[in-house]
């Protein structure tokens, strides 16, 4: 069985959700009722993301990107595991709810360009609008924005040993695809309550450990 690993990115490869940050911080999070209504799922992922950034002027680009840069840490050990990931040949894929202009730099020589999916967004206009490049294929109907599940169907093959790492409502779809989820946060939370197996993890080296006993299991 190949090994192929699918990790998100806010919360999971950073220590903390930048779209929650950038909110806070450029909105005067006035989008929390949008955010909240995204966690209740009362309203779509993709239509949460969409109107929270909507109340963004896209003259704040530059601020925005400094200041994800400024304040978003990378969670321990995350460039010694895609190392580990190279060496031991194991595709890795990051497919990320947030928006392409503030994860690039984050994790620019860290992580290929190409082995990133996530949103991208149009300053054209007044205020910025998020555009879709990996929306819900035919066999999902969730809005999800960057649809987790529908790059998993694109990218691995019958019979991989999926691996899913995240730690939120973006990742639960994924989850339940997955032969082995490392979850921290909301998934644990949502693990627990619809009864989906995991593995709790704290950072990087944690993800390693983890990863190499289940692989001595399999191979």
């Amino acid at each position: 069985m190949r090994p192929v690993i699918f990790c998100d990115f806010d919360g999971t490869i950073t220590n903390s959700d930048n779209i929650v940050a950038i909110m806070k911080q450029f909105s005067n999070d006035s989008t929390a009722p949008i955010k909240d209504a995204v966690l209740n799922k009362d309203i779509s992922i993709r239509e949460g993301v969409g109107r929270m950034f909507a109340h963004l002027e896209s003259g704040l680009r530059e601020q925005i990107i400094e200041f994800v840069l400024e304040k978003a840490v990378i969670r321990t050990g995350f460039a010694d595991f895609v190392d580990y990931t190279k060496q031991e040949r194991i595709p890795f894929y990051v497919v990320s709810g947030g928006i392409d202009f503030f994860v690039k730099p984050m994790i620019d020589g860290i992580v290929d360009p190409e082995l990133l999916f996530c949103n991208s967004a149009d300053f054209s206009r007044d205020h910025i609008e998020i555009l879709w490049p990996h929306s819900c294929d035919r066999h999902c109907s969730n809005d999800c924005g960057c649809c987790k599940p529908s790059v998993i169907r694109k990218l691995a093959h019958e019979g991989d040993f999926k691996i899913v790492i995240g730690d939120s409502i973006t990742d639960v779809e994924a989850a339940k695809m997955a032969d082995l989820v490392l979850a921290r946060d909301y998934l644990i939370d949502i693990c627990d309550k619809e009864g989906i197996q995991y593995r709790p993890f704290e950072n990087f080296d944690d993800c390693i450990n983890i990863i190499k006993k289940e692989l001595e299991v399999i191979v």
